[in-house]
């Protein structure tokens, strides 16, 4: 067997698939970093670093290397995403090959909107959308991960009910971030002394972030109460959502009431990364699980057969 149809195992599939996503997630952590240390114009143009050089060189200092540090992370991107692409396509999967390529172009897109990030000054609505398209990118990671073993089925296998409460609760985790983002455009953390910030009264929009919490946790509960009470092995991903999200709330609401430490904003966008990565598992163990689970077991005794 070649070097290249290994690549297209599912060991690889899935090898990479985490790759993508953590690489994603790490990008993200990255970014925060940059902000949160004011280093937001430490390379204060775009596609170079200074007017007269891609890295920072003469004009070298603590911020400049942050900044120069979290661009050159693009690279590392765009090797796991080209990596990941090789591999969808020597699986022979139309499929994965589709989302890989997405996965791919996404990075391209982001240094872009990163670019135009540097160029309006952090304008801070430019900032939550650059955000924002970070979470759809670990939302579609997992996608992704999850198809190599459970292609996309016709429909729901779960009532229409429970299926439409899924997507409730997912679309509520979506503003939930949404509003995260306003809410961190409106506080200190800028990533530049002379940023400018959207003008928006920061108690009322943490207000209007807190109850879209409690919806979000409540449909959150409302879904594992419902699943359990069904029979659903989908009912512990859905406790897990809850977990995860009582836990992020728990940090959001610390580091409001101890004036936004940069440590404590860090774990929280590390939390809204798991938000994003577990309400879309959460989705999609409702919608698709028990296919999942009989795929599987028919590779797992394949595999033991052709051993």
């Amino acid at each position: 067997m070649t070097s290249a149809s290994r690549l297209g195992d599912r060991r690889w599939l899935v090898r990479l698939a985490w790759a993508t996503l953590l690489a994603n997630v790490g990008i993200v952590l990255t970014g925060g970093a940059v902000r949160l240390t004011g280093s937001g114009l430490g390379c204060p143009t775009w596609p170079r670093c200074t007017d007269r050089s891609f890295t920072p060189h003469d004009a070298l200092n603590l911020h400049s290397a942050i900044e120069f540090g979290n661009r050159t992370l693009t690279f590392v991107l765009t090797v796991v995403a080209i990596a990941t692409f090789v591999s969808a396509w020597q699986s022979g999967r139309r499929e994965l090959r589709r989302l890989a390529l997405l996965l791919a172009l996404s990075v391209p897109a982001q240094a872009l909107l990163g670019g135009v990030t540097v160029l309006t000054d952090l304008n801070p609505w430019v900032v939550a959308f650059h955000l924002l398209f970070s979470m759809g990118i670990i939302s579609l990671a997992v996608l992704y991960l999850w198809r190599i073993d459970t292609p996309a089925p016709a429909e729901s296998e779960q009532p229409a009910t429970l299926s439409a409460l899924a997507w409730t609760t997912y679309a509520a985790g979506w503003v939930v971030l949404a509003l995260g983002t306003v809410v961190t455009g409106s506080g200190p953390h800028a990533g530049d002394a002379k940023a400018p910030r959207n003008g928006l009264d920061p108690l009322q929009i943490s207000q209007a972030h807190a109850d879209a919490v409690f919806l979000f946790v409540g449909l959150s509960l409302g879904l594992a109460i419902a699943l359990r009470v069904t029979g659903s092995p989908a009912a512990r991903v859905a406790a897990l959502l809850v977990v995860v999200e009582l836990a992020q709330g728990l940090i959001g609401f610390v580091q409001y009431f101890t004036d936004l430490p940069i440590v404590l904003v860090e774990l929280h966008l590390l939390g809204a990364a798991l938000i994003a990565s577990v309400m879309t598992w959460t989705l999609l163990e409702v919608r698709e699980g028990r296919q999942r689970r009989s795929s599987m077991t028919t590779g797992a005794t394949r595999d033991v057969f052709s051993s």
